[in-house]
């Protein structure tokens, strides 16, 4: 018989940390909101979601992999919203957010969830932060808690 093994959503007792960067808080705001949100209907009380502000996206990756070394989360989610510009500090900072983050999951035992919009315009980040195509933050809180249940199962 095959074995299959597949997280659930539900936050279940852990804690989850949610890193959001206030550049860009118009958007990252909303996605904190939608990811707070999720978290809630599925069973989070609010002692178990810690929110840490961070500067800006690229302060993201050394306080989320402070938080998974802690050993005191199910999940850290990052949140931020980078926005082309005029010059290539976009792509330097889309590229060292996903590497860091992809890092974190490589060598820490708690997962980080990568929900950081890369976005060509603002309208895009509007659009994925809570409108046509929903709310970034639940998805990444929704990500979270079943690689939570996913790992705590293997």
């Amino acid at each position: 018989m095959i074995q299959e093994i597949k997280g659930q959503l539900t936050a279940g007792s852990g804690k989850y940390a949610i890193v959001v960067s206030r550049f860009n808080e118009f958007i990252t705001s909303r996605l904190l909101g939608g990811a707070i949100d999720c978290l809630q209907r599925h069973g989070a009380k609010d002692e178990q979601i810690t929110v840490v502000w961070v500067p800006g996206t690229v302060e993201i990756t050394p306080v989320a992999r402070r938080l998974a070394d802690s050993g005191k989360y199910a999940a850290i989610l990052c949140l931020g919203a980078v926005i082309r510009g005029q010059t290539t500090h976009y792509d330097l900072v889309c590229q060292q957010i996903s590497r860091g983050v992809g890092q974190i999951n490589f060598e820490c035992k708690t997962p980080a969830i990568f929900g950081v919009l890369t976005c060509e315009t603002l309208e895009q980040a509007i659009e994925r932060a809570g409108t046509k195509q929903g709310n970034a933050g639940a998805a990444a809180a929704m990500a979270a808690m079943e690689m939570a249940d996913l790992l705590s199962r293997i």
